[in-house]
């Protein structure tokens, strides 16, 4: 006796949350570790970058129009009822060639800030990658990388110079 799985009605069970939460934060960390390491304008986060950003912009054209609306995204917005069904509609396409697309993954609202507790939140990866990828070629993740990068040289010459204070003490 099978029955057909109900997603809109499942239960959700504690620890299977906890174990999507945990993955989520650890694809949130990576993906904050990429920003910093490789230049955004160069990075791609999956084969087929080029066919999302078109589509996306195609299908989105308000958050290429305006990037303010990249630049911090509204929740409300977003998951509001007829967005949602552009959403689905979007994801789907995708679903044969992403891996995972609608694997719950986080974004940041505000993109010139750091994932934290108030600068998350929670949607499908293909709305990440969308969202992301739109971010990184329009250029609204350089300043994460530029940032990075010179607080990893700040830190290099601090070492660097307590390196030298003992090497001469």
């Amino acid at each position: 006796m099978s029955t057909k799985f109900d997603a809109e009605n499942a239960e959700n069970l504690e620890e299977i949350e906890k174990q999507w939460a945990v993955k989520a934060v650890e694809q949130a960390q990576v993906y904050w570790n990429l920003l910093a390491a490789i230049p955004p304008r160069s990075l791609r986060l999956t084969k087929i970058d080029d066919e999302i950003f078109e589509d996306f912009s195609n299908t989105f054209p308000e958050f290429i129009d305006d990037d303010a609306k990249l630049m911090e995204l509204d929740e409300d917005t977003i998951k509001n009822k007829e967005n949602k069904e552009r959403w689905r509609n979007f994801m789907m396409r995708y679903e044969k060639t992403v891996k995972d697309f609608n694997f719950g993954t986080m974004v940041r609202p505000k993109a010139d800030e750091e994932y934290g507790q108030e600068n998350s939140m929670f949607v499908p990866r293909m709305q990440f990658y969308a969202i992301e990828i739109a971010r990184n070629r329009l250029g609204l993740n350089d300043a994460i990388h530029v940032v990075a990068k010179k607080d990893a040289e700040e830190t290099k010459a601090a070492k660097a110079l307590k390196k030298a204070k003992k090497t001469l003490s």
